[in-house]
């Protein structure tokens, strides 16, 4: 009896250090004292922040976020308004167009990538009162419309992108950003590099903006300028708005279950800026790799517009946090709320990316999340109170690197080829192939047979499962590595696939247990201490008989 009593008592105590163990952060966290904090900037980035938001919520962290667009969220850090900022670009000293100031106003800062994604088209186009959903364009064909040299969806351009289709006569409605947006300076950023000519004509220089001229090519041009990414959707959505189409980040029209047009890329492939594709265009980025310039991590883009792989999604980009780093900051000035930035961030790049992938975004890869962790030690060397246990890999759950292979970017590697009739040359895929969902996050079931096998995916309705050539569109295969569901070759990510990897790493060796096996260990010690003692209260029974 004592013995069994002992014994139990034994498995309790190393019962709970296991569970301590495992724990990891959160035990930290909610150990150390919080306080409000407060950030603004990308509109772009804004479904990925406030989901994180609402995330860390549960775990007693209280941060609001404003997507009130990267100029204004630069300068909203500049004024020392709040505690951090996000922008798709750095501070430049002064905008290029409007020239006005763009910098820290001297608070000290430092930048953190949080997010990858897309550049999206999403565009309003009916024939016969039907949605045109698989819509084609080239990168020239793109630049061409939003600065009014195409002005009608009939151009032969267009209609040379989809193999000699031509649409009807409609006025094209090219809808921008009516404030400062990170999406304008990655478009236009883009359009310096790629059409400089094409983009020169109508903004007089070949140089990025924030703010997207609306009188490009004609003193009334067909522009609507919107405010915010909500905005811009808002408006292309609308009945009144046929014949439009915008540039916003992927998740708004994905979200929305609206459609965006494929992007021609350098390989001859028309591919949509899902999480997979633009982890492949990312593995070409270059990034500044020097800890003593300002502008450390920051990225530059000009490889990934013309990365030769032909899953690459060319307007593929990264988003950035700025955050204090000096012990003095007048805004950023206690304990609680440093510790509730750094947890936040820490939550951001780590497990927050695991969620980011089916609503539009990509998880950012490890190379990234190392140098992260670099930043946000900088809290911690400005308030040494700031505690950040167990605040690195070996906690970091991230479906970019997996266990056993933590510098290969998972993602890149099981990213779908895409699916012949995406080729240039090709007729365009059916509605549905190599497509979102066309009804996403429902219940239903989409299946798919070809080369690839057969698939079944759980959710989403539509027109997805193609057979045949499409090589099984629709369907999922059993990921070699993980043992996980991904999609099968020749279909593109969908918005209800859920593809997740278990990335667990072992602080001292870089190699993984899965949560799984963790579970299984759980189990088989509970198993040990368990089962004794009954065995025990079972002998002790028949011997009272």
């Amino acid at each position: 009896m004592i013995g069994s009593r002992r014994l139990l008592r034994t498995g309790a105590v190393a019962l709970s250090g296991i569970l301590a163990l495992l724990v990891g952060p959160s035990g930290a966290q909610a150990a150390a004292a919080h306080a409000l904090i407060q950030g603004s900037g990308s509109s772009w980035a804004a479904n990925a922040i406030n989901q994180w938001v609402a995330d860390v919520e549960n775990q007693g962290l209280q941060v609001v976020y404003t997507a009130n667009g990267a100029a204004q969220g630069r300068k909203d850090y500049a004024n020392k308004s709040t505690d951090f900022g996000v922008t798709d670009s750095p501070y430049r000293g002064q905008d290029p167009t409007t020239g006005a100031p763009d910098n820290s106003g001297g608070r000290s800062f430092a930048y953190l990538p949080v997010v990858a994604g897309g550049t999206s088209f999403p565009y309003n186009v009916k024939v016969g009162g039907k949605a045109i959903r698989n819509l084609r364009l080239s990168g020239e064909t793109v630049a061409k419309i939003f600065t009014n040299k195409i002005t009608n969806w009939n151009d032969p351009q267009i209609s040379a992108d989809n193999n000699g289709r031509t649409l009807p006569s409609i006025p094209i409605i090219p809808v921008v950003r009516a404030d400062g947006a990170g999406v304008t300076n990655q478009f236009t950023t883009w359009l310096t590099k790629e059409y400089p000519a094409i983009w020169k004509a109508c903004n007089g220089k070949a140089a990025p903006t924030d703010y997207y001229p609306t009188n490009c090519g004609a003193a009334n041009g067909p522009q609507k300028a919107q405010t915010g990414s909500d905005g811009v959707m808002n408006y292309v959505k609308s009945e009144n708005a046929v014949g439009s189409i915008a540039m916003e980040e992927y998740s708004y029209p994905l979200m929305a279950n609206f459609p965006v047009a494929k992007l021609l890329n350098k390989a001859g492939y028309y591919t949509l800026p899902t999480q997979y594709n633009v982890a492949v265009a990312l593995t070409a980025a270059q990034i500044n790799n020097n800890p003593a310039d300002p502008n450390y991590l920051t990225q530059k883009l000009d490889r990934v517009y013309v990365n030769p792989d032909k899953r690459t999604y060319a307007l593929s980009s990264y988003v950035y946090a700025i955050i204090p780093t000096a012990a003095d900051d007048k805004r950023l000035s206690s304990t609680p709320k440093r510790q509730t930035l750094a947890d936040f961030l820490y939550y951001s790049i780590c497990q927050g990316q695991s969620e980011i992938g089916p609503v539009g975004y990509s998880p950012l890869p490890i190379n990234l999340v190392k140098a992260g962790f670099e930043q946000i030690a900088k809290i911690k060397k400005a308030d040494p109170a700031v505690d950040l246990t167990r605040r690195d890999v070996s906690t970091c759950n991230n479906p970019t690197f997996i266990a056993g292979k933590p510098n290969v970017n998972h993602l890149a590697q099981i990213a779908p080829q895409p699916p012949a009739c995406d080729k240039i040359g090709a007729d365009p895929c059916a509605e549905g192939v190599g497509s979102f969902n066309s009804n996403p996050g429902s219940t239903g079931t989409k299946a798919g047979t070809g080369s690839a096998g057969t698939g079944t995916n759980g959710t989403g309705t539509g027109t997805t499962g193609a057979t045949g050539a499409t090589g099984g569109a629709g369907g999922l295969v059993q990921d070699p590595v993980t043992g996980l569901l991904v999609p099968a070759s020749g279909q593109i990510a969908q918005a209800g696939d859920a593809v997740i990897v278990p990335t667990t790493l072992d602080a001292g060796q870089s190699d993984g247990t899965s949560a799984v096996l963790t579970l299984l260990v759980i189990g088989l010690f509970l198993g040990a201490v368990v089962t004794p003692v009954g065995v025990s209260r079972l002998v002790r029974r028949r011997g009272e008989l």
